[in-house]
């Protein structure tokens, strides 16, 4: 079995894929202590002692939101130049390198994006991430994953009923996350239905359904971010 190294090894996502292969040996967990994306001695030194076939990169700053708006410095390093390094140290040993971003990386106005969409972020958090594609995507041996996932169960008291994303639970990309490792390009992953109130009455019943409104100072917040995976379901299918 291929070795793999993953780096934001303590995050939320992580610990899900922690919870499968926690007794697989061939799988690295390294938190921030131990590979710091922004050191490009770190990366190598790590890359160089485990000698792994795959990175899948999980590091990076998310939420809140607020963050990226607030502290630009922090998101341009980690999201953007982070990734960077990883990219740089990874293509002198030839290693596949998996990076996670965001279906947010689309224009979030009408659904249904195809990989070949063209994208327009409307935040800086994804603007964040689609920085990191653009090193990752100059690297051939790699691929993305743009991703729509949350946390289990919903983390939220409230649902907006004129908000779409077709979300996926962290341990369920973990269950069909086995199957994305060895393509390479950009595939979309995300659910059938891009109802955001189906998906978190599956884990709150009795969760309050509200309409959304724009607010006027705030970042603007994607209405339809939902994405096409008909790429998905194929590769699934094999």
């Amino acid at each position: 079995m291929k070795k793999i190294i993953v780096t934001g090894g303590t995050g939320r996502f992580a610990l899900e894929l922690f919870k499968k292969y926690k007794k697989n040996k061939n799988y690295i967990f390294l938190s921030k202590q131990k590979l710091n994306i922004l050191s490009n001695k770190s990366i190598k030194k790590n890359l160089i002692k485990y000698k792994p076939h795959i990175v899948i990169h999980l590091a990076a700053l998310s939420r809140p939101m607020s963050v990226h708006y607030k502290k630009i410095p922090k998101s341009i390093s980690t999201n953007i130049i982070g990734t960077s390094n990883l990219v740089i140290e990874c293509s002198k040993l030839n290693i596949k390198l998996i990076y996670f971003s965001t279906q947010f990386v689309y224009p979030g106005v009408r659904g249904n994006y195809y990989e070949h969409s063209p994208l327009l972020p409307m935040n800086n958090y994804a603007w964040s991430k689609l920085g990191g594609e653009c090193a990752v995507n100059m690297y051939k041996n790699s691929l993305i994953l743009r991703v729509a996932m949350s946390e289990k169960p919903w983390k939220h008291n409230q649902v907006y009923k004129n908000v779409f994303s077709n979300y996926l639970y962290h341990d369920e990309v973990v269950k069909i996350f086995p199957k994305l490792l060895n393509k390479k390009g950009i595939i979309n992953v995300g659910s059938h239905d891009k109802s955001i109130v189906n998906f978190a009455k599956k884990t709150n019943k009795n969760i309050q359904i509200v309409k959304f409104k724009q607010p006027k100072n705030l970042p603007t917040v994607p209405i339809d971010s939902s994405i096409n995976i008909n790429k998905l379901k194929k590769i699934l299918k094999k």
